[in-house]
């Protein structure tokens, strides 16, 4: 292998990285805050198909109606979750389906297609350095706010004995509100890369990005930068899958692709054998607050 093979690998690694970063984030900061967070693969798609729709005013109003749809769809998730004590794993699957098919309407109503948008030419540009700076600046900043500030105390708290924070006065119900929202505009971010990278917006386009972070959250500890490294190490599959086939070399399609899933498995392998070593998960997540 060159050198500058081995470059191009790397600059592959963080550019597909930015969306297994952001969502592996927002998982992070959801969950240490006792609440489980299926979603994100929805939450990837609704800020996707939301940048998307506003690309025509802009890579701004792109940006921004990412962000917003983010937010919005975190809140309703996190309405139910929270406030209404729904369960958290049934509410993350049913907002992954109602993104789905949200998206394919959507699709048919503005473009005349459920597969596929045309190409979005507002949107051109070198982003990628901007997004991966941001992407790697984001899990610093995450690694600080939870380990350094009074809301992260309080944050880590509600996940790991809620009951005892609110008898010291800690407003369970809102902090964990606050950590769903703060995930879903983490998430989003990852969203509107994918849009900006490819410059279309395409059915299902996420991938199944928001299950590997899950995946990738989980073997870095629910810690910010495990989580980070982690999932750059699925970039690192995936990239590496991009790579083989761009040599073309004899090897069956298929098998290629499935290298960023077959690590996904070895990763939850590894973390299941390892057991509680290095670290754990919040010891309240899942359980809602009367």
């Amino acid at each position: 292998m060159s050198a500058s093979w081995l470059l191009g690998l790397g600059v592959t690694t963080l550019r597909l990285g930015v969306p297994y970063i952001m969502a592996a984030l927002g998982g992070t900061v959801s969950e240490r805050a006792g609440v489980i967070n299926i979603a994100l693969e929805g939450l990837l798609l609704l800020s996707a198909l939301a940048a998307a729709l506003g690309a025509p005013h802009g890579a701004a109003a792109a940006a921004l109606a990412g962000l917003g749809a983010g937010l919005a769809a975190a809140a309703v998730f996190g309405l139910l979750t929270v406030l209404l004590r729904a369960n958290q794993v049934v509410c993350g699957v049913a907002m992954f389906l109602l993104a789905d098919g949200l998206s394919r309407f959507l699709l048919k109503v503005v473009y005349g297609s459920t597969s596929n948008s045309p190409r979005l030419g507002q949107l051109e540009g070198h982003w990628a350095p901007l997004f991966v700076t941001g992407a790697l600046l984001a899990g610093l900043l995450l690694h600080g706010l939870l380990g350094a500030t009074t809301f992260g105390l309080r944050l880590r708290a509600v996940g790991e004995h809620p009951a005892a924070a609110r008898s010291l006065g800690v407003p369970v119900h809102r902090v964990r509100l606050l950590a769903v929202l703060l995930s879903g505009l983490l998430t989003s971010v990852g969203g509107i890369w994918l849009v900006f990278d490819q410059r279309q917006f395409v059915a299902l386009m996420s991938g199944g990005r928001g299950f590997i972070a899950l995946a990738a959250m989980i073997f870095g500890g629910w810690r910010p930068l495990g989580a980070v490294g982690a999932a750059l190490l699925f970039a690192l599959a995936e990239a590496l899958a991009v790579r083989l086939q761009a040599q073309g070399l004899p090897l069956p399609n298929y098998a290629v692709q499935m290298l960023p899933c077959g690590l996904t498995l070895v990763a939850l392998g590894l973390r299941g054998a390892m057991g509680t070593r290095g670290s754990r998960p919040p010891a309240a997540l899942g359980q809602p607050l009367d």
